[in-house]
């Protein structure tokens, strides 16, 4: 009976995590509920506290799911531009890009946010041009990364009609090209 018990209770674990990943990526930690969690996963959301402690540590469970995986690439790699113009295109900008521009109300949450950040985008930029020996590599990552964000969070707003109607791959190699003139 525990046996059953247990996998019953890995599956509703992984349920929650699942459901409040996606959540997250469509709306946002501030504009996600537990009960809107518990319901996507089909579960009750009681459990949420129960396995995770809160609303907050499950917000730090689904962004640690990543960390799980290799560094990503760094944006002067098209593919990985590409991709990212392509899942903001998608699925609207999802809670990293847009705690980066709002801050998130729970400083503990908004911190891990700006880490899982830094670890997708800023980090892997701040490797390379350490190993291309360009002075002040973590401000010249930090500036790019800004930069991209700013193309890619206006052109899903509907701010510059050019940029939002323009071809992804037009856009990859023209964000491509300055980036690749401002480090």
């Amino acid at each position: 009976m525990t046996t059953g018990k247990r996998r019953d209770s890995a599956r509703s674990r992984a349920l929650l995590l699942e459901a409040a990943a996606s959540l997250f990526a469509e709306r946002g930690y501030d504009r996600s509920t537990t009960r809107e969690i518990g319901e996507r996963a089909g579960v009750d959301p009681a459990l949420i506290a129960r396995y995770f402690g809160g609303k907050a540590q499950l917000y730090l469970a689904a962004l640690d799911l990543d960390r799980a995986s290799a560094p990503p690439a760094d944006l002067l790699e098209p593919e990985r531009t590409r991709m990212l113009l392509e899942a903001v295109a998608r699925r609207g900008a999802g809670p990293l890009f847009r705690a980066a521009i709002t801050p998130l109300e729970d400083p503990e949450v908004q911190a891990a946010a700006m880490g899982q950040l830094g670890w997708r985008l800023v980090d892997p930029l701040c490797q390379r041009f350490t190993r291309e020996g360009l002075d002040r590599p973590q401000l010249r990552a930090e500036l790019l990364v800004a930069s991209f964000l700013g193309v890619i969070l206006s052109r899903n707003s509907g701010a510059f009609r050019a940029l939002a109607e323009a071809d992804t791959e037009e856009v990859v190699q023209l964000v491509l090209g300055m980036l690749d003139q401002s480090h």
